[in-house]
């Protein structure tokens, strides 16, 4: 019987995980967070549709006997999940914005709570409610439920469209982390006064719930920031502080438990309590957010389906009653947030937008629902239509956000933003910067070491490093992963930024969600003026193609110079190779190689190779190719080959540290976004490598005395390239 049960959930696991992400992918082409399409995935294999469809199917995949063990699977993923949306809760989310953000958030809950619970009084107690179920507790109920905003979707969003660092992302976050706390007491005291037998009880309920939320203050938080203290001074979390802090949470969602508030508020409350200084609450959240929501959350949308019977909506007056709880639900969240931020001096655009940003509901919305249907509150019935009301509002979003808040808008306020920040405050651009592009921990110490001969030992370079953090990695974001974050965010940036500070690199980390990679990457590097557009390559999972995916679609679609690392443990660029056949994206590494030879005093070797019939050539070529003052310390080698591929490698056996090829078809190398041979030259080399590509007609940036072009006031220019004439 337990081989079997376990079997049984096996199953149900694998098809709610390909299911859910079968269905993202869909969700992210109509530019739709993830969960619209776990909630989509869960109704789906419900009595909704599959049910519908096959009813044999249902009964097969989700027999009744298996469904207590779906639902503890579920009940401890959402406690996992509260404690990181506690973790979420940063205090200084409301720095210099606490009055605006106390004013919008707290109208957006009192008018769609009004409207809620005049409904319910007037309406839905009669017709959608048990008798038995007590008329305040209900009333209640529907207030809260109409007044919940989605804090990790609201993140998401802001993340996606570049809003977070924006006047209006930094209004709306602050707001709806407000709005969270607020929504969730009142939901506890709710929660409590449905569980007691007595107003007596409930008034106890209550006392223990802050004499509780006291002591988590008053003791707990303490002896959390001196061990997150501990944490960021030492190597980082080990499993015995992990098992210490999962220990306290399940105490604490055990505790509320019993007080009689629900195992959620007490997971919410520990992790609001954990200091968010000392980087215990962000590794935490590293630590625990894959698991829970790529396998726990995904259970918890699953068991929602099931319990979701859109066929009960039978009658046109049931659909109806639908459409209006939709309409008051987003005549309530969207006009109360949006009066309210035109009154605390928003302009009206501004304010839909915030209106629009807190009328979303996502899962925060489901999981007060189930616990709703749970406490028998609510009907299947008017459960079914609260989940749809959750779906639409959270659907439409994003298309009104964008309608209501269009890209000049935000340009303004980036703009503004921008004006109002003091002399000097900007990092001025030095006369070169380069875009480090890390998808991965492990290209991070090789772009490091090669970004420290670009500088120089005074640090002439501007450096940047963008990780990009993919649509699917995650339901919510941190606000400290967003664009223009102040640290290393996220641990592909770490090995880089660790690296950078024992070389004594200064080094700007940028970070942000991006369904469009590589146009992402193309439009950082022209807003930051990039003149070299620099990649970490790693070994890929089906094809062998060095220059595809995604560093093909940057290559085609960049104006600037872009380089791909190659890295095979490089520690110092000493000995440098191009090899030269007098192409563009040579005469591009060759830039690249002067400016090594400059900043880092590396040995230059410039590999001419010709074919077997054509004419020789000297050191005129290199005084061409480098200014008479430093043609004399590159080392020109001339050989004749019938192919530039086999030279290359055979003098790439010499022991060079870096070798700085352009990619052309006589390297073996072509950007291609398809392929499974890897590029011989790329397998074959003992050493690091630098692929280097220039733009077809893109401008060459003049490298000899006298010929260098002002940057001051130009166009971003399309990378650091000899001054030869192509």
């Amino acid at each position: 019987m337990n081989t079997h049960m376990l079997a049984q959930l096996l199953v149900q696991l694998i098809v709610i995980i390909g299911l859910s992400r079968l269905i993202g992918r869909g969700a992210r082409w109509l530019g739709q967070p993830l969960v619209i399409a776990e909630v989509v995935a869960g109704i789906a294999l419900g009595p909704s549709l599959l049910g519908l469809i096959s009813p044999g199917t249902l009964q097969w995949l989700f027999p009744a006997d298996s469904m207590p063990f779906l639902k503890m699977l579920a009940e401890v993923g959402l406690v996992l999940f509260m404690f990181l949306i506690g973790l979420e809760l940063d205090p200084k989310l409301l720095k210099g914005r606490g009055h605006a953000s106390v004013v919008i958030s707290h109208s957006s809950i009192i008018v769609p709570f009004g409207l809620g619970a005049v409904a319910g009084a007037l309406w839905l107690y009669k017709s959608l409610s048990d008798p038995s179920v007590p008329f305040s507790s209900f009333v209640l109920f529907m207030g809260v439920s109409m007044s919940i905003t989605a804090f990790p979707v609201l993140a998401r969003i802001l993340t996606e469209r570049g809003l977070m660092q924006s006047k209006l992302g930094a209004i709306a976050i602050a707001c709806a982390a407000v709005d969270d706390v607020t929504a969730w007491c009142l939901l506890a005291f709710v929660v409590s006064l449905v569980r007691a037998s007595s107003l007596a009880q409930a008034g106890m309920t209550t006392l223990f719930a802050v004499l509780y939320i006291g002591f988590m203050l008053v003791l707990v938080r303490p002896f959390l920031a001196r061990l997150g203290a501990r944490v960021a001074s030492r190597e980082g979390l080990t499993q015995n502080v992990v098992a210490g802090t999962l220990l306290l949470l399940l105490a604490s969602a055990w505790t509320t438990e019993r007080i009689g508030i629900h195992a959620l508020f007490g997971a919410f409350l520990f992790g609001a309590v954990i200091p968010k200084e000392g980087g215990l609450a962000t590794a935490l959240a590293e630590k625990l957010e894959d698991v829970t929501v790529v396998l726990l959350l995904p259970v918890f949308f699953a068991f929602s389906g099931l319990r979701t019977q859109i066929g009960l909506l039978d009658t046109v007056q049931s659909w109806v009653t639908c459409g209006v709880i939709i309409l008051l639900a987003c005549l309530g969240k969207f006009g109360g947030s949006a009066v309210a931020a035109r009154i605390t001096g928003l302009r009206w655009r501004e304010a839909g937008a915030i209106g629009v940003l807190m009328n979303t509901r996502g899962l925060m919305e489901l999981i007060v629902l189930n616990l709703g249907l749970d406490l028998g509150v609510i009907s299947p019935t008017l459960f079914t239509m609260m989940v749809i009301m959750a779906l639409v509002t959270t659907f439409v979003t994003s298309p009104l956000l964008k309608w209501m808040y269009p890209p000049e808008e935000q340009a303004r306020d980036h703009l503004e933003q921008m004006a109002r920040e003091p002399a000097g405050a900007a990092l001025v651009p030095s006369a070169y910067t380069v875009l480090l592009c890390v998808s991965h921990g492990q290209a991070g110490p090789g772009m490091a070491v090669l970004s420290r001969a670009l500088s120089g030992e005074r640090n002439e370079a501007s450096l940047y490093a963008l990780h990009l953090l993919s649509p699917d990695r995650t339901l919510r974001v941190r606000p400290d992963e967003a664009l223009d974050a102040t640290g290393a965010s996220g641990s592909a940036l770490m090995p880089l930024m660790g690296r950078a500070e024992k070389l004594g690199l200064s080094v700007r980390t940028l970070s942000f969600v991006s369904s469009e990679p590589a146009r992402d990457i193309c439009r950082t590097a022209q807003a930051k003026r990039a003149d070299l557009v620099l990649l970490g390559w790693h070994k890929p999972l089906f094809s062998q193609t060095v220059l595809g995916g995604t560093v093909h679609e940057v290559m085609q679609e960049s104006t600037g110079t872009v380089a791909v690392l190659v890295d095979r443990g490089l520690s110092q660029v000493r000995r440098v190779l191009v090899p030269f056949v007098g192409s563009r994206h040579d005469r591009a590494a060759l830039g690249i190689a002067r400016r090594l030879f400059k900043q880092a005093g590396a040995e230059v070797t410039v590999l001419h190779v010709t074919s077997p019939e054509g004419p020789g050539t000297g050191r005129a070529q290199v005084d061409e190719l480098f200014p008479a003052d430093e043609g004399a310390a590159v080392k020109l080698k001339v050989v004749r080959h019938a192919s530039p591929e086999e030279a290359a490698l055979e003098e790439a056996r010499a022991g060079y540290d870096l070798v700085v090829v352009g990619v052309g078809a006589e390297w073996g190398l072509e950007d291609r976004l398809f392929g499974v041979q890897r590029e011989r030259i790329v397998r074959d080399a003992p050493g690091s490598l630098l692929l280097v590509r220039h733009p077809e007609g893109a401008p060459l940036l003049a490298q000899n005395p006298g010929q260098a072009q002002a940057r001051e006031g130009a166009a971003p220019d399309a990378g650091q390239v000899v001054g030869a004439r192509s």
